[in-house]
């Protein structure tokens, strides 16, 4: 993750995510000049050990209270998607069938 430019991306292993300024060809001049400190990325701060997700809409690090209950959170997340996912991957859905399931999702998750 960085706010800077990013090259080579055929050359990453598959599936890493990448976060970036921009993609470009570049020969900058780079040089460490801090380990193991905070810093801001977008206005973003991330400090040393901190847990951070990021995908293709952006990035956020996962408060240190909250990772306890990440798993189960996501268990649940997941369950509750596919009351809506499951049905609207048949033939017959249809917007009564889309009312129905979303009723079954905003049951399920509060």
């Amino acid at each position: 993750m960085t706010n800077g430019v990013m090259r080579d991306l055929g050359d990453l292993p598959d599936g890493l995510p990448v976060v970036a300024g921009s993609i470009g060809p570049s020969h900058s001049f780079v040089h460490m000049t801090a380990i193991d400190v905070s810093v801001e990325v977008f206005g973003l701060t991330v400090k040393p050990g901190d847990l951070v997700h990021a995908d293709r809409h952006g990035a956020l690090a996962i408060p240190d209270e909250v990772i306890g209950n990440l798993a189960a959170a996501i268990l649940k997340l997941l369950e509750t998607e596919k009351l809506v996912l499951e049905p609207a991957r048949r033939p017959e859905f249809d917007f009564t069938a889309f009312e129905q399931a979303w009723m079954a999702f905003e049951k399920a998750r509060t």
